[in-house]
């Protein structure tokens, strides 16, 4: 589809684009291992060819990363039992998809690879170890994004019990302040390979760090030298109030679901106004806002695509993928309750998603069906030129600074949001038309 005939502003902000992938049969949608376009292609999820073929379309489409979600449970949060999860594929099974990164970088040049790692079943020597090698294996393109654990089912997994938030968000600032410490206990030049005087390293540029803390001991030094980027970029999702701080302080990307601009205008604000009270340039992170998108030859094309998708989500898998997410067994509550009027604490977390876009709140059925359909990101329904005016839109409300795309079928999506609307968006003078800067961190920042 051929772009609008609209004349492109030189004097807007750049969207940045990432695309959400699972190592797995389902990403945000159950309705992704059924659906029709999905067999047609005959493609298997377990198979990292495919993952390449992503990378490779993603790169192409000049996007900042491609980013995996990964959870270490399969949950029986939903009525006790893992029937509901296994029945739906409720993100499970989940292969790891950190192997994935390595494998998908040796495959393109520019595009960043950006995986989820709790820190809350590992130590940070380990994670440190981890990531520095990543961004070597990658030449400065990975990213991890740090998430802390909060379903049961995965602590349980661990041998251990879920931590309180308090616990869980003190335990990762130490964590991550160790893994820094591990990454600057290499001095950019420590490496000096002289082999006249028989020295590889100087050995005056590394340094223990012995960090004893509340949580953790380390004598160090990290044993893998300094990374491209000093460790991955950081990567983030974090909505509750000890989340955000966690994001502001460290994060260089922020993945945010929000499925009205409304508050997604509220969460830029608050995220980038802390970023400033602790002195950070709000520049360096960028907020990514969930989107899935339903491109039609027509308005009424795409509309159909829409309602042939959502009609392969069970409610029970709905149910039961948002129970996991909460950790709340919604069995519990009847299906026509008021979700926003619920007191639960677990469901406080993610509230802005229990009404629909006009203000009016759902359901737990509802929301459940939404959940199920694209974990609640907003679903942008249109021709390639409509929905880019949809983006425009929200984006303009919110402020910047991009999106993160999720697929309702793969492959075939993603290649059809790369080939038909980027164009559109490039034309607009809304996203880039080449790379700038080489590691992750760099494109991330890219402003123009």
């Amino acid at each position: 589809m051929a772009p609008s005939k609209a004349k492109p502003s030189s004097a807007r902000r750049m969207m940045h684009l990432a695309q959400f992938l699972v190592h797995g049969p389902t990403y945000h949608s159950l309705a992704m291992w059924r659906h029709p376009k999905t067999a047609a292609a005959g493609y298997d999820w377990s198979r990292p060819g495919l993952y390449q073929h992503i990378a490779r379309v993603c790169e192409r489409g000049l996007f900042d990363t491609v980013f995996f979600a990964d959870l270490n449970y399969i949950a029986d949060t939903y009525g006790g039992d893992l029937g509901a999860a296994l029945r739906n594929a409720t993100q499970a099974p989940e292969h790891d998809p950190i192997p994935l990164l390595s494998y998908m970088a040796a495959a393109t040049e520019r595009i960043g690879v950006a995986s989820t790692f709790s820190v809350s079943h590992s130590h940070p020597f380990y994670a440190a170890r981890l990531w520095a090698t990543l961004d070597h294996l990658t030449d400065g393109r990975a990213g991890w994004n740090v998430v802390t654990s909060i379903n049961s089912n995965q602590a349980a997994n661990y041998g251990e019990e879920r931590q309180a938030t308090d616990t869980r968000y003190d335990r990762a600032h130490e964590f991550m302040e160790v893994c820094q410490k591990l990454w600057h206990s290499w001095d950019e030049d420590a490496v000096v390979m002289d082999r006249e005087n028989a020295i590889f390293a100087d050995p005056d540029k590394v340094r223990r760090i012995e960090h004893e803390g509340r949580f953790f001991k380390s004598r160090g030094p990290l044993n893998v030298t300094r990374s491209p980027q000093n460790g991955p970029a950081i990567l983030q999702a974090g909505t509750s109030p000890k989340g955000q701080d966690f994001a502001v302080k460290y994060a260089d990307a922020i993945f945010a679901i929000q499925p009205r601009a409304v508050d997604a205008a509220a969460y830029f604000q608050s995220i980038k106004g802390q970023m400033s009270d602790i002195g950070r340039d709000p520049e360096t992170c960028k907020i990514l806002y969930g989107m899935q998108p339903f491109i039609g030859e027509s308005e009424a094309h795409a509309q159909e695509l829409q309602e042939q998708h959502n009609a392969l989500v069970p409610l029970e898998g709905g149910m039961a993928i948002l129970s996991a997410h909460l950790d709340f067994d919604l069995s519990k509550l009847p299906q026509d309750a008021i979700m926003a009027e619920r007191e639960e604490p677990e469901l406080y977390r993610m509230r802005t998603r229990f009404r629909k876009p006009d203000g009016t709140p759902m359901t737990v059925a509802e929301v459940a069906a939404r959940h199920g359909q694209s974990v609640s990101l907003p679903q942008f329904v249109g021709t390639a030129t409509s929905i880019a005016d949809q983006m425009e839109a929200y984006f303009t409300e919110v402020g910047g600074d991009g999106f993160m795309l999720s697929a309702s079928h793969s492959p075939g999506a993603i290649e059809e949001f790369v080939d038909q609307v980027v164009p559109e968006l490039q034309h607009r003078g809304l996203f880039r038309t080449e790379y700038k800067g080489k590691t992750q961190r760099e494109i991330l920042t890219q402003t123009d």
